[in-house]
C-alpha cells in the first residue's frame, strides 16, 4: 500500500507532513517524499528508502510552505529510488497517488505522442502530465482535474496540489480510501484517519467516485458526473489507535470495502505491470525443477489454496497436492524428491499450519511462507516469506486476507508458468493485464451492495442454505458457505454442484435457498443443468453470474446477482466480494456480532 497526505495549514507544514507519513509508514516505506509551495513556487523533497532519509534530507534542506502534500510508497511501477518517488510534479503542479492507474501505457504514448516527456517509469506520471496537458489548453485547474479523472482507468486515490495556487488542493478517490479532515482554518487529507489524528478528529469519509476541492475553509466534494454531494462529517473515536472502522458500521465491513486497494498492492508486489512479466523472486526453488507442489492450510486459507490448485496445474502444469493442514501434519505424507512446500496464513500462527511446516522441515523440503504478518512463527521458520499486504485484519471472518492470498497465488502460477515454459511470453502478458483489472473489477462490485443487502433479507429468514460452484466456483462455494455460517450461524454447506444428484439434491425443498456460483465460462451449461435439478424440485435459486449468464440462465431465480464480465482467472478474486457481502448483511440482519462471532478467534494457535 501507499499512503497520502495534503495539508492546508497556518503554519510551515512540512513537519506536519512527515508527522502524518510515520502514521502511514506500515503503508509504504520504498521512499518517501513532500511537496510544498514556497512564495507560490512548487518545490519538492523525496528520498529513497524508509522515511527517515526524508526526515534527514529535509533537514539539510528545509521547505517552507503552508500548504503541502506528502507520500509513503510502496512500488508498483518502476523501482524504487528516488526517482520513482512521490510526489509526481510537472511546472504546474505536483500529485501523489495510491493505487494503480491501468492504462498508463496508453496514456503515456498519447501525451509523448503530444510533446510531453515522462521523467519516471511510474504510471502516477501520467496523472501529472495529464492534467498539465489540460491546464496548457487554458482550462482551470479544478476542470482540469474532473476531465483527467474521466480519462483514468484503475483504482486510486490522488491529492493534486498546484504551482501557484495557494489555497486549493483537489482531492479525488475511486476504489482507493481517502478522508478529509476538518480544522479550523485548516484543511487536511489522508488515506487514513490515523494519519490526521494529530491535527483533527472532525472527519469526512469520501465515497468511491468522489473527489473534492479543497481551501483552508471549505471542502466541496462532487461525486464522479461532476455533481456536488453531501457527505458526513463525523468525529473520529478511534484515531489514536493504529486502525479504526472509519465510516462503518464493522471491521468485516470495511475491509471488504478495503479490497481493491489491497487486491492492487499485493498483486504489485510480486508483478511487473509495466513490462507484463511476473517478478523475479528469491525462492529457494526453481519452479521448473519441480516436480510436485504442497500446499496446506486452515479454514478460509485452506480454500485459497484450493483456488490456487487450479492455477498452478492449469496454467504451470505443475501437479498440487493440497491439505488441510490438521490431516496433513497427522498423515506422514510422502514428499517427492523435487518438491515444495507452500503454506497460507493470515496470522502466520496457525498451529496446524506450523506444524506441517516443520513435518516438511524435517523432511528437507524447501518451504514458503503466504502470510499477512512478516514477523509471525511460520514466516520466521521459513525459507521464503511471500507477504500479503491486506494491512491489519480486524474482522474474524477473513475478507481482504482471502482474497489477497488470491492475487499472490495467482501471481505465483503465472510466475510458475513462465519458468516451466508452459505459457508464451505474450500469453504471460495477457494474464498480468487481466490481473491488474482486478481492483477496478472488485470496485464495480461493490457497487452492487445494495442489491446484495435486499437480498440478504430474504436469505436471513432461513435456516439452511447449499451452495454450489464449478471448477474454482466450487471452493468459492465452500468459503460462501463458511462465511454465512461462521457469522450468521445459519447451516450452509458448499458442495461441487456436479455432486449435486450424488446426495445433495434429497435436501431440496422450499425451504432450502441454492446460492449458485456460476460465471459464463466454458461449463456455464452444466451448471444450468444442475439449477434445473433444483428448480424441479421447487428450490429457490440464487444466482451470482454476469451479464451473459443472466441472459443464458433459463431458470427462474429467486434473485440474481449480475457481475462485470472478467476474465477467466481474475475471477475468484472478483466473485468473492458478492460472497462475501452476502454473509456480511445476512449476518447484520440477524442481528449478530459480525466482528466477534460465538466461538470463534482470529488465529488459532492450539490443536
Amino acid at each position: 500500500m501507499c499512503g497520502i497526505v495534503g495539508i492546508i495549514g497556518q503554519t510551515p507544514v512540512a513537519p506536519l507532513l512527515v508527522d502524518a507519513l510515520k502514521r502511514l509508514e506500515y503503508r509504504g516505506y520504498d521512499s518517501a517524499g513532500v511537496a510544498t509551495l514556497e512564495t507560490g513556487r512548487l518545490t519538492r523533497r523525496r528520498a529513497e528508502g524508509k522515511l527517515v532519509n526524508l526526515e534527514k534530507r529535509l533537514k539539510e534542506e528545509p521547505l517552507d510552505g503552508l500548504i503541502g502534500i506528502g507520500h509513503t510508497r510502496w512500488a508498483t511501477h518502476g523501482a524504487p529510488n528516488e526517482r520513482n518517488a512521490h510526489p509526481h510534479a510537472t511546472k504546474r503542479l505536483a500529485v501523489v497517488h495510491n493505487g494503480i492507474i491501468e492504462n498508463f501505457s496508453e496514456l503515456r504514448a498519447e501525451l509523448e505522442a503530444d510533446g510531453y516527456t515522462f521523467e519516471t517509469d511510474t504510471d502516477t506520471e501520467a496523472v501529472a502530465q495529464l492534467v498539465t496537458r489540460e491546464l496548457d489548453r487554458g482550462v482551470k485547474p479544478v476542470k482540469a482535474v474532473h476531465n483527467t479523472l474521466a480519462r483514468l482507468t484503475g483504482a486510486f486515490a490522488l491529492a493534486i496540489l498546484f504551482d501557484g495556487e495557494t489555497d486549493l488542493l483537489v482531492a479525488a478517490r475511486r476504489g482507493s480510501p481517502l478522508a478529509i479532515g476538518h480544522g479550523d482554518g485548516e484543511m487536511f487529507v489522508g488515506s487514513d484517519a490515523i494519519a490526521l489524528a494529530p491535527f483533527t478528529d472532525e472527519i469526512t469519509y469520501l465515497e468511491d467516485g468522489d473527489w473534492a476541492v479543497l481551501t483552508a475553509n471549505s471542502a466541496i466534494i462532487f461525486d464522479e458526473a461532476g455533481n456536488t454531494v453531501e457527505r458526513e462529517q463525523k468525529k473520529s473515536v478511534g484515531t489514536s489507535f493504529l486502525v479504526d472502522k472509519g465510516n462503518h458500521r464493522h471491521f468485516m465491513e470495511k475491509e471488504i470495502h478495503e479490497q481493491p486497494e489491497v487486491i492492487s498492492h499485493t498483486l504489485a508486489h510480486y508483478l511487473d505491470f509495466s513490462k507484463g512479466t511476473a517478478k523475479t523472486l528469491d525462492l529457494p526453488f526453481n519452479f521448473a525443477d519441480l516436480d510436485r507442489l504442497a500446499l496446506s492450510a486452515c479454514g478460509t486459507a485452506y480454500l485459497a489454496g484450493v483456488i490456487g490448485k487450479y492455477w498452478f496445474e492449469r496454467f504451470a502444469r505443475l501437479p498440487v497436492d493440497i491439505d488441510i493442514a490438521s490431516e496433513f501434519r497427522y498423515r506422514e505424507m510422502p514428499l517427492a524428491r523435487k518438491s515444495a512446500a507452500l503454506f497460507v496464513s493470515q496470522s502466520g500462527e496457525t498451529a496446524d499450519t506450523l506444524a506441517s511446516l516443520r513435518y516438511c522441515r524435517k523432511e528437507g523440503v524447501p518451504i514458503g511462507a503466504i502470510v499477512n504478518v512478516r514477523e509471525s512463527t511460520i514466516s520466521r521458520e521459513s525459507d521464503v516469506t511471500l507477504p500479503t499486504l491486506a494491512g491489519p485484519e480486524i474482522g474474524v471472518a477473513s475478507t481482504k486476507a482471502f482474497t489477497c492470498q488470491l492475487s499472490v497465488l495467482a501471481a505465483l502460477a503465472v510466475r510458475a508458468a513462465a519458468e516451466r515454459r508452459t505459457i508464451t511470453p505474450d500469453e504471460e502478458k495477457a494474464l498480468i493485464r487481466n490481473l491488474s483489472e482486478a481492483p477496478r473489477y472488485a470496485s464495480q462490485v461493490l457497487r452492487l451492495e445494495g442489491q446484495i443487502e435486499k437480498v440478504a433479507r430474504q436469505l436471513a429468514q432461513y435456516r439452511h442454505v447449499l451452495y454450489l460452484g464449478r471448477d474454482t466456483n466450487y471452493p468459492l462455494a465452500l468459503e460462501g458457505a463458511l462465511k454465512l455460517k461462521e457469522i450468521s450461524y445459519i447451516h450452509a454447506e458448499g458442495y461441487a454442484a456436479g455432486e449435486l444428484k450424488h446426495g445433495p439434491i434429497a435436501l431440496i425443498d422450499e425451504e432450502m435457498p441454492v446460492i449458485v456460483i456460476a460465471p459464463y465460462d466454458r461449463i456455464f451449461d452444466k451448471t444450468v443443468s444442475n439449477m434445473q435439478e433444483v428448480a424441479a424440485r421447487g428450490g429457490k435459486i440464487i444466482l451470482i453470474t454476469d451479464a451473459k449468464g443472466a441472459a443464458h440462465a433459463t431458470v427462474k431465480t429467486l434473485d440474481t446477482i449480475v457481475l462485470p464480465d472478467v476474465p477467466e482467472i481474475i475471477a475468484p478474486i472478483v466473485y468473492a466480494l458478492p460472497v462475501q457481502m452476502l454473509a456480511y448483511h445476512t449476518a447484520v440482519f440477524m442481528g449478530t456480532d459480525v466482528d466477534q462471532p460465538r466461538n470463534l478467534a482470529k488465529s488459532v494457535t492450539v490443536e
